[in-house]
């Protein structure tokens, strides 16, 4: 992805005059980290909200701030519950000399056969992956690829994503990332008897869900 540089200006404006500044198409947000004070700064709302919806958590993104760079990476996003348009933003400075540790979201890729040939389910029991790399290093998404899902109860384990040598999955690896399972109507007994064992971890996934946050005017 080619690099996404931000222009914004520091501002002095804080708690509920906000509001007028976002009615003037000004997009509040904070840089903070490890060798960072924190800085207030403004952002123009449009620009930086279409640069915004085309990066991740993980992308790296450089914040120009009156002439000087900052690399870093998008923490948090505040948006309006009505309009959804961004409200405020948390950017968190990074050394990229520094590794990191941050989570990653997967990106499932590929056809299973056994979806495609023996109707079965693909349960997806991790979302995201935490990894620890320089910040250059950092993959916007990690691809799981599940053609290797063949039969009904085929397994793909932390051990089995691949990624860069530059990157290191912090997760244990024999941790279930997706399994195949099949519905309950198409369960017959000898095959709970048989596939309980091997589809047991996905009977309850565990599910990320990414959810807005309420404005909060006095920051």
């Amino acid at each position: 992805m080619e690099k996404v540089v931000l222009k914004a200006t520091r501002r002095e404006v804080i708690g509920k005059q906000v509001k007028a500044m976002r009615r003037e198409g000004k997009l509040p947000a904070v840089i903070y980290g490890r060798h960072v004070e924190p800085i207030s700064i403004s952002l123009d709302a449009h620009s930086a909200g279409l640069a915004l919806g085309k990066v991740t958590a993980s992308s790296l993104v450089t914040i120009d701030v009156d002439g000087k760079e900052y690399p870093a990476l998008v923490r948090e996003r505040q948006r309006d519950y009505i309009k959804g348009n961004l409200t405020h933003v948390d950017f968190l400075a990074v050394d990229l000399n520094e590794s990191i540790r941050t989570s990653v979201g997967l990106s499932f890729v590929g056809v299973s056969a056994a979806v495609k040939d023996y109707n079965g389910i693909l349960v997806r029991n991790l979302e995201r992956l935490e990894v620890e790399c320089l910040p250059g290093d950092l993959p916007e998404r990690i691809s799981v690829d599940i053609s290797m899902l063949k039969q009904i109860g085929d397994i793909i384990r932390v051990r089995d994503v691949a990624v860069s040598d530059k990157v290191r999955i912090l997760a244990d690896e024999d941790e279930t990332v997706a399994v195949i399972t099949i519905t309950k109507e198409e369960t017959t007994p000898g095959a709970a008897a048989g596939g309980e064992a091997e589809a047991g971890e996905a009977e309850a996934p565990e599910l990320s869900v990414e959810r807005g946050k309420k404005e909060d005017e006095d920051e």
